[in-house]
């Protein structure tokens, strides 16, 4: 309830601020012209200042409301939390392409939706909504305790396999169309890895509005906090991530050598499917038009530009594959054309590695260099820079023709990529695919 009184605030000081500058570009027009100049300015006081008073009346009152109506909400639960178990009744959405359109399947991407474009200012309001970084099990959260791991891991082995989705997303995302691909809707990497690689697979669910940094960082912790509570000693840990989640998975791996987490002496492979290491397009578009927007002297402009700029720091971050705190901390994040994106070391003796693809069966077709697949460029996707010395030093690489950003996820042709690069040893380590 609280997003709609942040709904209606936002919206008013939206509204405000757009009436001002309508009435701020009506007294320019008649500047240079006296006396009609001077009325013009009173007239213009006056109206503004009958307006701000219009405009705090809403907010006043819509605060009033927000106030009742959480003192009345957070009594109502005291209630009802004498009688129900709420851990006991969280919606359920199991990794299982036949979850899609359930009540717990929309709430659920419903809320990651909400976190991957706000997520960032639900965090800084604590908003209920605001999804914190969790593993999950079985479509539930899963406690990093060890009597939690052991329920849910009956038979671990010492290969721990990390999934991090992309933005807007949860864990149920590596099952997309597993039932068409497998006829088995419960089919996934993690699952084929685990049969033939021996993974135990573990999933993350985070909010992927916050920047990608903040994530790295919450991961690295997370997963040594999985070591105290998996019920065997780990002996090996792979991070695949997809989409923003392979940049998260770079992150965490560069905070935890950093930071000196146990578990980056265990950490064996870093692979990212369709990760924009080198930006998104698409974000980098939205920032121009944005750009452009702020330039154009126009009351009526101001408003789709906040509203764009209103874009979470998550999707910010993928202008220019941001992994870093010293990437975006103190510069402006709407800055357009400001590629501040570091050069990061990456883990020595990790294999790090990449899956990209494009539409077109032909990567160096016109549709696919330009398109990739729709969401993040080749060049993008392999980190390949056209300056030498910006670019990811991926070990091993992958290009899968014909494909689309989304079923990347779970697709047989990207397994196969996905498992020829896991079960290499490091002298065996397929080199990466040229991209020209």
């Amino acid at each position: 309830m609280d997003l709609v009184f942040d709904v209606v605030e936002e919206t008013t000081n939206l509204v405000e601020r757009t009436h001002d500058a309508a009435v701020q570009r009506t007294v320019r027009r008649f500047a240079p012209v006296e006396p009609v100049k001077s009325t013009a300015a009173l007239v213009t006081t006056i109206q503004t200042a009958i307006s701000s008073g219009v405009f705090e009346s809403i907010r006043v009152v819509n605060r009033i409301v927000r106030f009742g109506v959480n003192t009345a909400a957070d009594a109502a639960e005291t209630q009802l939390g004498r009688a129900v178990d709420f851990e006991a009744s969280e919606l359920v959405t199991p990794i299982d392409a036949t979850a899609a359109g359930t009540t717990s399947w929309v709430v659920d991407h419903a809320q990651a939706s909400i976190n991957g474009f706000w997520g960032d200012h639900l965090r800084r309001r604590n908003h209920q909504l605001a999804l914190d970084m969790t593993f999950r099990h079985d479509g539930r959260r899963l406690p990093t305790n060890r009597e939690a791991f052991m329920a849910a891991f009956p038979d671990p082995t010492p290969r721990v396999c990390v999934f991090v989705h992309g933005l807007a997303a949860t864990e149920w995302l590596w099952s997309l169309a597993s039932d068409r691909y497998y006829d088995a809707p419960d089919i996934t990497f993690g699952t084929r890895l685990q049969e033939d690689l021996g993974y135990t697979p573990v999933y993350m669910r985070y909010n992927s509005g916050r920047h990608v940094s903040e994530n790295g960082r919450l991961l690295a912790a997370r997963l040594t906090e999985m070591l105290d509570a998996y019920p065997v000693p780990v002996e090996e840990i792979a991070l695949v991530g997809h989409s923003m989640g392979g940049l998260v998975a770079r992150s965490a791996a560069h905070y935890a050598r950093e930071h000196d987490e146990p578990w980056v002496g265990l950490l064996r492979h870093v692979a990212c499917i369709g990760s924009p290491h080198l930006g998104a397009p698409l974000e980098k578009a939205v920032n121009l038009l944005t750009g452009i927007l702020r330039k154009v002297d126009a009351a009526g402009a101001d408003v789709p530009a906040d509203l764009l700029n209103a874009r979470s720091s998550g999707i910010k971050d993928l202008r220019h594959g941001y992994t870093l705190d010293e990437e975006w901390t103190g510069k402006h994040p709407d800055a357009v054309f400001a590629d501040a994106r570091r050069n990061v070391p990456l883990v020595n003796g990790v294999g790090y590695y990449f899956v990209a693809a494009t539409i077109s069966r032909d990567p160096g077709h016109p549709v696919g260099e330009l398109l990739g697949d729709l969401l993040v460029r080749l060049p993008s996707a392999s980190g390949h820079a056209p300056e030498p010395a910006r670019r990811i030093p991926f070990r091993g690489g992958a290009f899968v023709p014909g494909m689309d950003h989304v079923h990347l996820v779970n697709h047989p042709d990207v397994y196969a990529a996905l498992r020829g690069l896991l079960d290499a040893q490091p002298a065996q380590r397929a080199p990466s695919v040229p991209i020209h």
